[in-house]
Order: C-alpha cells, then sequence, then structure tokens
C-alpha cells in the first residue's frame, strides 16, 4: 500500500514538473509581445484575402526593402531634433520594427538578419556612449538628446527583438541583453529617476519601454519596474523639465499605472490635451497590448473601467470635421487621427475593446493597419461590411483623475457644420496654458475663432533645435493668446504654474439634449483672486437664421475696480465694421509682458454705439460679429509679432475690446456664419449679418437676460439662471412687464 502511494506521489511530482515546464516553455515563445504564436498563423493564413491588409503589409515591405538596400548606418549620436544623427536613429527604430514583423509573417531571413546586424551594431555602440553631448535637456539620453526619444527607441526595437528573440543564438540574445538592452532600460529608469518617475507623457514613454523589453525578456523586475516605478527614487528634485513644468512624482505615484490613474479622466480625457493624449496613447496602447498578451491576468484592457479604451473614443471626439486635433493646451495644428500612433489606437481598441464597428470607418479613412493581430482583426471587419460611420456628437469631457476638475465641452451642430470647443479644465501638467474659460469655434474642419496652439517647428532644427521656443512660454501659453478674458493685462494666476496646477475651473451645466439649443456654462473664481468669471455658450439654430448662431454670455464680478480686455483672434480678412477706427502710422507693442509685448496696434477706434459690428471673411464664408457695448469701449484691431526678431510667431489677426475701469461687467457677443463668396461668378451671397441687435434686458446675480433680434423682425431671448443650475428648479422672471416661466437653467424662445 505504501508503495503504491509512493508512486502515485512521484507520477503526480513528474505530472506537475512537466506542466510547470510546459507552461513555462509556452510563456517564453516568441513573438508574444504585439504578434502572438497564433496570430502570426492566422495572419499567414489570411494573407491574400484581406484587401486593406494586404495593402498594408505591401507597403510596408517596400519602404523596408528599400532601407535594406542602403547600409546600415548607426551614427555616433551628436544632433537635436531634426538633424541627421537624430532623424537617423529615428528612422532606425522603425525599420527595426517593421522588418521584425516582415520576418514573422513572410518567413523571410533577410528580414531577420538586417534585425540582427543592425541591433549587434548598437550593442557594440551603446556602452562607448556617455549622456548626449547636447545639455538642453532635464534627462539626457544617449541615443538622443532626451531620455523621451531613448524611450520611443526601445519601445519600437522591443518589438523587433520579440520577433527574431527565437531565431537568435542563445550567444546573441546574451550579448544583446547585456550591452544594450538591460543597461539601456537602466539608464532611461534607475539613472534618470527625474525623468522616469513621475506623472507625464515623458514618463509613460519610459515606462512603456522598460516594460516591454522586460516583457521579452522575461525579465519580471523590469516589468514591475515599468508597473510601479523606481521605489527608492526621489520624488522632487526642484527641476524643471523641458516643457518648464516641474519635476516630481506626488506621493510616491509613478509607473505606468500611476500615468493611468492620474492624468485620464474617468471619460478618458487626458489632461495635457488632445495634442500629447495622441502622442501617449501609442506607448499606453502597445504595452497594454504587451501585457494582455504576456500577462493576461492583469487584466489591464479593464483598469480603471477600460479608461484605456475609453480614452481612444475621446481622443476621436476631440478632432474636427477633417480629423485634425482641437489645439488645446500645448498642440500643434494638422496633427491628426491620420497618424501612426492613432492607426494603432484605432485598431487595438477595436480588438481588445468589443469590436466596435464605428472604428472600422475610422480605419477606413486612415488607409492601412497594424501587421498584428489587431490590423488584421479591424482589416477583416472592413472586408466583410462590418463598418459604420463614427458618430462625433456634442460631448462633455471631465478632467482630472476622478472627473473633478473641470474639462472640456464640445456642441456640434449637424454634420460638424459648426463646433464650439470650450475648455474649463485643469492646468495640464506642463503643457497646459493660462486660458480659463477659453473657446475656438470651427465650420466644418476650418477655424473661425482660432487657439494659437504651441510655438514650435516640432523636428525641423533651424528653429531652435526642433524644441519648444521662447515664444511658447511668452506668447502661446499666456492669456491674451486665447479667446478669454484678461483682467489688468495680466495673465490667470499671474503666469505662475504651480499656483495655476492648484485650480480648475467648475461646470455649471452642460446641456446637449436639443439639437436646436445647445448650451455649456463653466465659472471661474480663482484665475484673478477677488474675481470671478461666469461664461455661457450656447450655441442655437434658429428661423429668420441662415445658419446656427454662437451667443456667448462673459459676466464678470469683482471686489475692485479694473480694466477686462477681451480678444477675438478670427481668421481671414476684415470686410465691415460700425464703427470708425484710426491706423496709427507707426505700430507700437500693445505692453510690456503677459503676452503682450508680442501684439501689435493696427487700428484703434471706440464703439459707436449699443452694439459693435465687425464681419470678415474666410475660405470664401462671411462671419459677423456682433457685441455688447459701451460708449468707454476701445476697440483695437491687433496683429500678433511684436518683438520677434526671428520670426518664430505667425503673423495672425485678432480684435480686441478693452473695457476700463469698472467692477462688475457682462460681456455679451453674437458670432453668425452667413453667405458665401465665388471667385469664379464672382457672387456674394448674403455677406451681411442678420442680426439687427443684440441687447441685455436684465442682468443681476440671479438672472441675465438677452435679447437677439433679428432684421426679418424677430426676437428671441435667452435667460440664464446664475445661481442655480438644477434641471429641475422652476423660475420666474418679470422683464418689461412680461412674465416668464421655465424649469431648469435656462430659458431659450
Amino acid at each position: 500500500m505504501k508503495k503504491k502511494k509512493t508512486i502515485i506521489y512521484l507520477m503526480c511530482l513528474i505530472y506537475l514538473t512537466l506542466s510547470v515546464s510546459a507552461s513555462s516553455l509556452q510563456a517564453q515563445e516568441h513573438p508574444k509581445l504585439i504578434l502572438t504564436k497564433a496570430g502570426v498563423e492566422k495572419i499567414r493564413a489570411e494573407l491574400g484575402k484581406v484587401p486593406l491588409f494586404d495593402a498594408s503589409l505591401a507597403q510596408l515591405k517596400k519602404e523596408v526593402d528599400a532601407e535594406i538596400a542602403l547600409d546600415i548606418d548607426t551614427p555616433v549620436p551628436k544632433d537635436y531634433s531634426g538633424g541627421y544623427t537624430h532623424t537617423r536613429h529615428k528612422k532606425n527604430w522603425i525599420v527595426l520594427q517593421n522588418a521584425g514583423l516582415l520576418f514573422q509573417i513572410l518567413e523571410d531571413e533577410k528580414y531577420a538578419i538586417y534585425v540582427r546586424d543592425m541591433l549587434l551594431q548598437y550593442a557594440e555602440l551603446y556602452p562607448t556612449l556617455p549622456a548626449h553631448p547636447k545639455t538642453r535637456s532635464y534627462a539626457r539620453g544617449k541615443l538622443f538628446w532626451q531620455c523621451l526619444n531613448d524611450s520611443n527607441w526601445l519601445v519600437y526595437v522591443s518589438q523587433a527583438y520579440d520577433c527574431i528573440y527565437d531565431w537568435l543564438s542563445k550567444k546573441e540574445r546574451k550579448n544583446l541583453e547585456k550591452n544594450l538592452f538591460r543597461p539601456f532600460a537602466d539608464w532611461i529608469s534607475v539613472k534618470n529617476p527625474q525623468f522616469y518617475n513621475r506623472v507625464h507623457n515623458h514618463s509613460t514613454w519610459g515606462n512603456a519601454a522598460v516594460g516591454m523589453i522586460g516583457l521579452v525578456m522575461g525579465d519580471d523586475e523590469l516589468v514591475d519596474r515599468a508597473l510601479y516605478g523606481l521605489k527608492d527614487a526621489p520624488l522632487n528634485t526642484g527641476e524643471k523639465d523641458d516643457d518648464g513644468g516641474f519635476i516630481y512624482a506626488e506621493d510616491g505615484k509613478a509607473g505606468f499605472l500611476a500615468n493611468l490613474d492620474e492624468p485620464f479622466s474617468p471619460d478618458g480625457y487626458y489632461t495635457e490635451g488632445p495634442y500629447y493624449q495622441r502622442y501617449a496613447m501609442y506607448p499606453f496602447l502597445i504595452f497594454a497590448e504587451g501585457l494582455e498578451n504576456v500577462k493576461p491576468e492583469l487584466k489591464i484592457f479593464e483598469y480603471k473601467n477600460g479608461v484605456l479604451l475609453k480614452a481612444v473614443h475621446a481622443l476621436l471626439n476631440l478632432s474636427d470635421a477633417d480629423g485634425e486635433f482641437f489645439p488645446l493646451n500645448d498642440g500643434q495644428k494638422g496633427m491628426s487621427i491620420y497618424t501612426s500612433s492613432l492607426v494603432s489606437a484605432v485598431d487595438i481598441a477595436y480588438h481588445y475593446g468589443g469590436n466596435n464597428p464605428q472604428l472600422l470607418s475610422i480605419a477606413q479613412e486612415q488607409g492601412k493597419v497594424l501587421l498584428d493581430d489587431s490590423g488584421l482583426a479591424v482589416a477583416m471587419g472592413i472586408r466583410d461590411g462590418l463598418a459604420v460611420p463614427f458618430e462625433k456628437k456634442s460631448i462633455n469631457l471631465s478632467d482630472g483623475s476622478m472627473g473633478e476638475q473641470g474639462g472640456v465641452g464640445i456642441l456640434r451642430y449637424g454634420n460638424e457644420d459648426l463646433t464650439l470647443v470650450f475648455k474649463y479644465a485643469a492646468q495640464g501638467l506642463s503643457h497646459g496654458h493660462y486660458d480659463k474659460l477659453s473657446y475656438s469655434f470651427f465650420e466644418k474642419g476650418d477655424e473661425v475663432l482660432q487657439d494659437y496652439g504651441l510655438s514650435r517647428f516640432v523636428n525641423i532644427e533651424q528653429k531652435g533645435g526642433g524644441n519648444y521656443l521662447k515664444e511658447n512660454k511668452t506668447w502661446a501659453k499666456q492669456t491674451i493668446a486665447h479667446n478669454t478674458l484678461v483682467q489688468n493685462k495680466t495673465s490667470h494666476f499671474k503666469g505662475i504654474y504651480e499656483t495655476a496646477s492648484k485650480h480648475h475651473s467648475e461646470l455649471y451645466f452642460f446641456d446637449a439634449s436639443k439639437s436646436e439649443v445647445q448650451v455649456v456654462s463653466a465659472k471661474e473664481s480663482n484665475a484673478y483672486p477677488g474675481t470671478e468669471m461666469h461664461r455661457t455658450m450656447a450655441l442655437i439654430k434658429e428661423d429668420g437664421f441662415e445658419k446656427p448662431f454662437l451667443l456667448d454670455i462673459l459676466k464678470v464680478t469683482s471686489d475692485s475696480i479694473h480694466q477686462y480686455d477681451l480678444p477675438f483672434y478670427f481668421m481671414g480678412q476684415v470686410i465691415q465694421t460700425n464703427f470708425e477706427y484710426k491706423a496709427p502710422e507707426t505700430v507700437e507693442p500693445l505692453g510690456n509682458t503677459f503676452g503682450y509685448q508680442h501684439l501689435w496696434t493696427e487700428g484703434v477706434g471706440n464703439a459707436s454705439g449699443e452694439n459693435t459690428k465687425f464681419s470678415w471673411m474666410n475660405k470664401r464664408r462671411f462671419y459677423t460679429l456682433t457685441t455688447t457695448t459701451t460708449a468707454a469701449d476701445e476697440i483695437r484691431f491687433v496683429r500678433i509679432g511684436a518683438n520677434d526678431p526671428e520670426f518664430n510667431l505667425r503673423r495672425d489677426a485678432g480684435l480686441l475690446l478693452q473695457r476700463k475701469d469698472v467692477q462688475h461687467t457682462t460681456f455679451v457677443s453674437v458670432i453668425e456664419s452667413h453667405g458665401s463668396y465665388s471667385p469664379v461668378s464672382e457672387f456674394a451671397v448674403n455677406s451681411k449679418s442678420s442680426i439687427a441687435a443684440v441687447k441685455i434686458l436684465h442682468d443681476d446675480d440671479r438672472y441675465t437676460a438677452i435679447e437677439i433680434a433679428s432684421i426679418d423682425g424677430g426676437k428671441h431671448l435667452f435667460i440664464l439662471s446664475n445661481s442655480d443650475a438644477a434641471k429641475t428648479s422652476k423660475h420666474k422672471l418679470n422683464i418689461n412687464g412680461n412674465d416668464y416661466s421655465w424649469s431648469g437653467p435656462h430659458y431659450f424662445n
């Protein structure tokens, strides 16, 4: 009996040993990071049957073959962004990743040989490199002038290494990991904690880089370092990073999971703004895909109620009719959903997020897919006719990790015929601007009233090494650069980052339940201590108007007297005004600080009545601003470009309304889009405003009532409850002997 038990015990032990060994062997199979063994087999089986995937593969093969025909070049680093060595190493990471994919899919060893030979060159070069010779960055890399770009390199190259891992000899793997990958991961993390151990898009790239090479190498310590950050690193260095933000890891929050927890709101909005959300989505999603494949027990796509998948949808909603991202905070205009990081985001979100058919229509527009499991799933869905249009509707996206730090409200009418982007968000880390309650306005994909964006020529070496220019701080971030209120010619929070980072605006209400009258309203009480700004913006479609018009009510209450400046940065050419103005013989800057030093005055006049009207034309459409004014109001035509000898700023125009020596005041403006002009027929259609007058009929702490009279005799009344935004509250107001009753925060008729 005892012998029988011993035999059974030994058999169980052998079985468990074999099971563990099999499990361990399975875990070490490559590729496993982005491509998987099963995925590769499926891809090979479907080649020639999935048009979009086949086209993407053919294009990639053409590009990689062209690179292979050239000599491998891994130059000694010396340049900033845009310089040869920077650009070459950047090109190398892309070619390495793609060559690895082609080796797995096509089983052609020439691609594996190319990847191996280049990696071996890097393994010989890397140990000889000191910190990069360019000293501008707060965290220098070795291949690049900043650790950020080194992290970019490792995120991509880890995928290439995964694809040829099993093809390499053990000796080659040992060499690469000892001389290249492990010291590379240590440099961007342990050796540069000020870069790695914080909440910021830079750190996200660093976390993903360390984590992905850790997954490939089977190094659990590196994966933990990626997920949770460095355990004993300093939390506050007192330094500033390359973008001007302070370097810290508040309360020990660091690592990939902290970068999911902190910058993302529950709605998927990323506090740095859509431009950097787009940039960070690649490391967020590509590392998440690797974690899902190698460590599915983490359930990374379910983390924080699926915030990564929500973030993709939020980002798509933060684009205009042409797919270009709204330039909130630091944002380069023209960046769009067609960038490679959004191709990745859409494919991964579709594959791991329930196969939403709306995402397929975005992928169709992008015209390419990833050459991995997710890209194949998308291409097959398109082939099978599953795509439906992606609907961008009016949406309110909260900001802050708990959704309690303001947000961004987007009002859309029709098929993005007109779109309002209203920002009442938190500061947005180091990429934030001092622009509380600012807005921009679009017709289709064209700016009507613009947000300036950033001051930088990205990767153009001749312009400051392709990095942020000093004018980004002196102009683009300053309040006067935005369509919002400036008090006493001083930026919000006096332009002090630490102060601004402690505060955010508060949503008053958002109502897009009726397409004909959509309203967003928010309050700001910290930008200027002792002053509260309450801004309400409504997109209204009403009879008597060709298109919807934008109503803007900005109510200011203060404990003392101030000068208030309200700019309108219009795009296009002046057509007509209803006020007289003089153009100065010599132009001078409007001020000395807070961005005013960058504004020329090109014309000065005074309001001629209760309404000031200004019309302009852009992209063959006419626009008219009608704003309530007083006789003392000064109107200035301004143009960006003063104190800019290197021409780093665009020479864009604006109209500035200045109201001096007042304590409480309310600015009310209506912006219309109307008519068109044909240079072929030379006909101007409906080139004049439909508004006869805009009047403030009532204005106190409880209610503000605005009358909009059209030239056809119609009158429309908008009433705002200033102190009670509850949907169920009942209101009653008598105006000029007429009683008005309604429920909710606003009334329109």
